[in-house]
Parts: structure tokens; sequence; C-alpha cells
């Protein structure tokens, strides 16, 4: 099964962290990707807040053994651009009616950013499951987002926003959360300095957070 096939179930149950990145240009992704790759994180959220994001990705989708989504999908139009340059799944901050309607229509493999119940609950109608928690610390932390494991069982949560290597390992003892999203694996200071050890190093940490429940 190659990473275009994978259900965002399989995607987000790889590795227990997704880093986050913000990529300039194409040089420099093939540097960190092969970083953490090798450190132990084979899914790459690349945000689509520069210029070369896209090509980024494109790039980055060739690298064997790697899956490589498009973060901040505002769009149905950002959506199809993304899955053209090769991502495998797409991640947005929140929902519109479009942007979910294009991920359905196409079954490009969707992760929907979500800060309420409510919000969870009239995705799961449309037969959604999996879902980013955003921003995770600013909404109130674990406290939060534990309190909806109960009347929401059968919904699962990718954290983003606030997610550190410190409390990384609190949000994955939550049973309703699957895996975080950060940045710190991949620190704009060391993909400046194409510190590719540092990069591997905070990876293999990173990587080492299994889930305990």
């Amino acid at each position: 099964m190659n990473s275009a096939s994978k259900s965002i179930e399989q995607i987000v149950t790889l590795a227990p962290v997704i880093p986050v990145l913000v990529l300039d240009d194409p040089e420099s992704a093939l540097m960190v990707g092969e970083a953490l790759l090798e450190g132990g994180l084979p899914v790459l959220e690349i945000t689509l807040r520069t210029s070369a994001a896209l090509e980024c990705i494109k790039v980055l989708s060739r690298l064997k053994g790697a899956v490589i989504g498009a973060g901040t999908v505002l769009s149905s139009d950002q959506l199809s651009a993304s899955m053209d340059a090769g991502a495998s799944f797409v991640v947005s901050p929140g929902v519109t009616p479009r942007l979910v309607e294009a991920a359905l229509r196409t079954r490009a493999p969707y992760l929907p950013g979500v800060a309420t119940a409510s919000e969870a609950m009239a995705l799961a109608e449309l037969g959604l499951s999996h879902f980013k928690f955003f921003p995770a610390e600013a909404l109130g932390g674990t406290r939060h987002l534990a309190s909806l494991a109960s009347p929401l069982p059968r919904l699962r949560f990718c954290p983003t926003g606030g997610i550190t290597q410190e409390n990384a390992k609190a949000w994955l003892a939550l049973p309703n959360v699957v895996c975080v999203g950060g940045s710190w694996v991949a620190p704009a200071d060391a993909i400046r300095a194409r510190d590719a050890k540092r990069i591997t190093a905070l990876a293999k940490e990173a990587a080492a957070l299994r889930k305990t429940a």
C-alpha cells in the first residue's frame, strides 16, 4: 500500500507526533524530511504558509517512506492544489462547508480542525471520525479534550497548538488522542542552520513518546 492510498486513520496512527513544518525552499525541505524520517517520524505536515509550500510538498512526496500532508488548507482550491502536488492527506485549522464537501467528494484523507463538541458532532454526521483539536492549549488543554472522551467515544483527535516535548506525553495519555502535532521537532533556527543532526535527535525523542492508553 502506498502513502496515497492510506486512510486518515492509518496515517495518524503511524507515529505519536506529526511535525508541523513551515518551509521556505525545497532544498531545506528535503534536508528536514530526511532528518525527521531518520529519527522515526514518517508523517509530515507541510503548512501552506509560504509561497514555496506546494513545491516543498512535491519534493518531499518523492521521499521514500515519508507520508506528506498539506496543512493550513483553507479552501477547496488549496485542497486540490495540495493533492495535485503529491500530498497524501490534508489538514485544516477549522472547517467550512465547501472545504469539507471537497474533501468528501475527492475522498482526500482529511483531518479537519475542530474546537468544540458541536463542530465534531456535525462532522461525525458526515462520516468523519478523526479531527485536529486546535488550538489545543489555548482551548483549555488536556482537561478540555479529556472531557469529550465519554460523550464522544468514537471520535479521535490530534491536538495541535502549544504542544511541546514537555507536555506531549500528557496529551498522548488521553484515550481519545491518537497523536499530537507540533513544530518543536524541527525548530526554525535548526532549519536555517541546516542542522540535520539536531532535528534527527529531536525526532527520535518525539518518536519515543508512544501511546500509553
